[in-house]
């Protein structure tokens, strides 16, 4: 069995029709038929069924397709591992970033992992959250950040950092009145909310915000993006939930935040692993993220039980 049959195993497994799993390789499509027969031949079974309609993934090719990104995954982390030595790095992280997480909060942890551990490379991959969650499980990523909570059984997400919520208003909006937004009143207009599909985590969260008045929301748009939203909202298409940090690091100067009134809902960031023991390079990362949240306790941060997360 040679990586060439496992690249056109996984392109056809990913694309269910041969002519776009060609393209995708940049090959004609008889050498990877051949290719994949070649493969089921030494495996011993049919691995897809194919007809003039159809490809899908027999069962045995679904149980193979289980393990081949794993593979992969491990060629990339010994292929980055030794760039990394050669770079004079000692050892690596590979972390993932999803939904639009805090720019301030992140730098910060990476200044300080910078000098604290100038030897270790921290590689960052901006992912869905979903493809977070299937890459940590296959150990494509050491540890990731997201809104969300909900990541199943075999990862533990713990609170990492908690940023108030702000309410993003354009600058020459009544609302400006009050110094402290009525939820009730913030509802009476448009909002720019998160795409709940692509922004699972924050859109719950402000979900649960919304939820506590009766009045239904006038939903303008939604948004794959924090930077979206906040463009949107300067140009009056509505109002917009986000962060104070967030909405001053965008910059943008037909925005003013302000907070809602008898409220102090938080915005949750959380550090997402295998559950497990962490390696020793990354529970000192994990210590490290209390520079972005220096009003944090420690233990609270860092607690890693199963029953740590929030």
């Amino acid at each position: 069995m040679e990586l060439r049959h496992l690249r056109c195993f996984l392109a056809v497994a990913q694309e269910l029709h041969f002519a776009r799993a060609a393209e995708k390789l940049h090959i004609e499509q008889s050498p990877l038929s051949r290719a994949i027969k070649e493969l089921e031949g030494e495996l011993g079974v049919r691995l897809f069924d194919r007809n003039t309609r159809s490809t899908r993934l027999t069962r045995a090719g679904q149980v193979f397709m289980d393990h081949v990104p794993r593979v992969f995954a491990a060629l990339t982390k010994a292929r980055d591992s030794v760039r990394a030595v050669s770079a004079g790095f000692q050892g690596q992280l590979r972390i993932a970033l999803s939904e639009g997480i805090s720019q301030a909060r992140l730098t910060a942890l990476l200044s300080c992992c910078r000098v604290e551990e100038p030897d270790t490379e921290i590689r960052l991959y901006e992912v869905p959250l979903s493809q977070q969650i299937r890459g940590l499980e296959a150990d494509l990523y050491d540890a990731g950040f997201s809104h969300s909570s909900e990541v199943g059984e075999t990862l533990l997400a713990v609170s990492a950092w908690n940023d108030p919520m702000v309410v993003a208003v354009p600058s020459r909006h009544p609302l400006l009145a009050h110094k402290k937004l009525p939820l009730d009143e913030v509802l009476r207009y448009p909002l720019v909310l998160s795409d709940p599909e692509m922004c699972e985590g924050c859109s719950r969260q402000v979900a649960r915000v919304l939820r506590s008045t009766d009045r239904e929301p006038i939903v303008a748009e939604q948004v794959a993006s924090q930077d979206l939203m906040v463009t949107l909202v300067a140009a009056g298409y509505g109002l917009g939930f986000s962060t104070e940090a967030h909405v001053s690091t965008c910059g943008h100067p037909e925005i003013v935040t302000r907070p809602l009134a008898g409220l102090t809902p938080v915005l949750t960031t959380y550090l997402i692993r295998r559950i497990g023991d962490p390696s020793e390079t990354l529970q000192r990362f994990m210590k490290r993220a209390l520079v972005a949240a220096p009003n944090r306790a420690t233990d609270e941060t860092l607690d890693t039980s199963p029953g740590s997360s929030t």
